[in-house]
């Protein structure tokens, strides 16, 4: 490459550069911001900070009758979710068991499918209507003695802000689930009373309807502010709402449908007991949340009736045993006297009526015997 055209080249990138800076300025200047505007943006105007101020808080929303601000007690709560899950576990597989294993072998899977669609008939009523019916608060001050609100139907107005008004350390959302194990399990002992004795589709009506207008009501009565409850009535553990209700439910039941098909006639032993047994061993344990976990809370009141809980229920075995013992006692003496009066009036009946075949030369035993034993038993009045 010459000089000349080397001094060529140079000129040409010279200029260039001299005409590439005017058009690179503006565009940098754009792309910077102003010192005066960054100033402007990043300090807000005196009117704005003071709009702000005055800007009122957001409202929370109000709360129904029978609900309470949350104050949470994470103790309690952590327990009642323990009872609740054992609550539960006294109907499945407890009580699905427990009466499984009483039932004969052709009824035991209709029987355990009763228990297990209780549970989910009751679910689904509870969280649709009967909560409110049976802890919602009535606006007429004289209808709240008997029935709840429908104020919390598909439970309205329930966040897990909300508390029961009994129970503000607890979410209602767990209060709602905790009860509902009391609400499945009281239809669920009902069924032992009808058992191999209802349609199936009749027990699911049964137990939406008695649900309904039996259970809420009741529970309303006692546990939801009700005329029982302003009366004075204390139910610690469903004594009242769960036991006396359902088995005055299921003495009803039994008697409308009155005397089992081929009682005294068919053998109605119970096919399986050691399904039962287990059963009871988890109604149980279950037992535990179901009384310690009516306190609402983890403290010494909880504590004193898990401990009462199981001693009562270990010292009703050694009263079976010893009803048991009394009764095989009375059975003996019997048959002791029995055997005495067979000393005193001549020996047992049928040996008397074996007489007369016994001085005509024949054995007791044997084809003979058996038939004379037979015409003698057929015609007594002849002997």
């Amino acid at each position: 490459m010459t000089r000349s055209t080397k001094s060529r080249l140079a000129g040409l990138v010279l200029a260039a550069a001299m005409l590439g800076a005017p058009i690179a300025a503006p565009a940098l200047a754009q792309e910077a911001p102003a010192p005066a505007e960054a100033a402007v943006t990043a300090v807000p105007a005196p009117e704005a900070t003071a709009s702000a101020a005055a800007a009122p808080p957001t409202p929370e929303p109000a709360l129904l009758a029978h609900q309470a601000k949350l104050e949470l007690d994470s103790a309690g709560t952590a327990w009642i979710l323990t009872a609740t899950a054992l609550v539960l576990l006294m109907t499945i597989p407890g009580l699905a068991l427990f009466y499984g294993g009483m039932v004969r072998r052709k009824n035991v899977i209709g029987t355990v499918a009763q228990s297990f669609a209780v549970v989910c008939v009751v679910t689904v009523v509870w969280m649709a209507l009967t909560y409110g019916l049976a802890f919602g608060t009535n606006s007429d001050a004289t209808l709240n003695k008997y029935i709840g609100s429908f104020d919390v139907l598909f439970l309205n107005g329930v966040t897990i802000d909300t508390a029961y008004s009994a129970a503000p350390g607890l979410p209602e959302f767990l209060w709602i689930v905790f009860q509902m194990t009391f609400a499945i399990i009281t239809p669920a002992l009902i069924a032992g009373a009808f058992a191999e004795r209802m349609k199936f589709s009749a027990l699911l009506l049964f137990t939406t309807l008695w649900s309904v207008f039996v259970y809420a009501p009741v529970c309303h009565w006692v546990w939801g502010g009700g005329f029982l409850s302003e009366l004075g009535v204390l139910d610690f553990a469903g004594g009242t709402v769960v036991h006396i209700n359902a088995g005055v439910a299921g003495l009803v039941c039994a008697l409308v449908l009155g005397r089992r098909k081929g009682f005294g006639a068919e053998n109605m032993a119970p096919h399986n007991l050691v399904l039962t047994m287990i059963g009871a061993s988890l109604l149980w344990v279950g037992w535990f949340g179901f009384n310690a976990g009516s306190e609402w809370a983890a403290d010494g009141l909880a504590a004193a009736a898990m401990l009462n809980t199981q001693v009562a229920t270990a010292g009703a075995r050694p009263v079976v045993d010893g009803h048991r013992v009394v009764r095989a006692q009375e059975a003996r003496h019997a048959r002791s006297r029995l055997r005495r009066g067979r000393g005193a009036g001549g020996g047992h009946p049928r040996r008397r009526v074996r007489e007369p075949a016994r001085r005509a030369g024949h054995r007791p035993g044997g084809r003979c015997g058996g038939l004379c034993r037979r015409r003698l038993a057929q015609a007594p009045a002849q002997v």
